[in-house]
């Protein structure tokens, strides 16, 4: 799917994201950006840090909360930036692809993006430019859906690729769009293969914890020399 047309998914659920997300979640997305942020300041302390994909702001609120670092948005989707900006008056969002990020070279010590880099068509492109923005050793934080062998994965998926799409279609009155995001987990990459793309571009990995049955992955890679 071209990114472009991505893009208009999410501008189209962008009203509902946030309480489709908490109830087809139970809540319990909002503790994995926690435990996420917690392994990050485990290895060090943020000062810039950049939320890549950052949709409405569910990232940005617990930095907010456990950080003093200066936070910047970044987000395609004019849509979900609306909804963002409304929550975080004093916080600076760019409308702009994880690809290409309107930033100086190095101007950031931390990146976070949760359960964005699915949805980045060019995946490799953007983590190169991730790199650009980092400072040296800085960090990357990515929260994703990834595949897994894990056998208890069979009733976590049945109900993201069966359930899932009805009430988010019901809630959001997009159904065609939550199916999407459903195809997208089972399409994407294994945590091992994206810690590969990433190792690629120069990055090492610090931290791999599997969460939920396996059905998301926390990693957090350091920019190397």
């Amino acid at each position: 799917m071209k990114q472009e047309k991505i893009v208009e998914i999410f501008n189209s659920i962008s009203s509902s994201y946030d309480l489709v997300n908490r109830v087809v979640s139970f809540g319990i997305d909002k503790k994995w950006r926690e435990i996420a942020i917690d392994e990050v300041l485990k290895l060090h302390k943020p000062n810039k840090i950049l939320d890549i994909a950052c949709g409405t702001g569910d990232m940005i609120e617990i930095w907010q909360k456990k950080s003093k670092a200066t936070i910047c948005g970044v987000d395609p989707s004019k849509g979900m930036l609306e909804v963002a900006k409304k929550r975080f008056e004093n916080v600076k969002f760019y409308e702009a692809y994880a690809t290409d990020i309107p930033v100086e070279d190095e101007c950031a010590d931390t990146i976070s993006i949760s359960f964005g880099i699915r949805n980045v068509v060019e995946i490799e492109k953007a983590i190169k430019e991730f790199n650009r923005v980092l400072s040296k050793n800085g960090i990357v934080v990515v929260l994703e859906f990834t595949k897994s062998k894990n056998k208890l994965r069979k009733f976590v998926d049945f109900y993201t690729n069966n359930i899932l799409p009805k009430i988010g279609g019901m809630i959001s009155k997009h159904e065609d769009a939550y199916e999407y995001l459903a195809k997208s987990i089972e399409n994407f990459y294994t945590a091992e293969e994206l810690i590969s793309l990433f190792e690629k571009q120069n990055f090492k990995l610090k931290t791999l914890k599997s969460l939920n049955f396996s059905q998301v992955s926390l990693i957090i890679l350091e920019k190397q020399d």
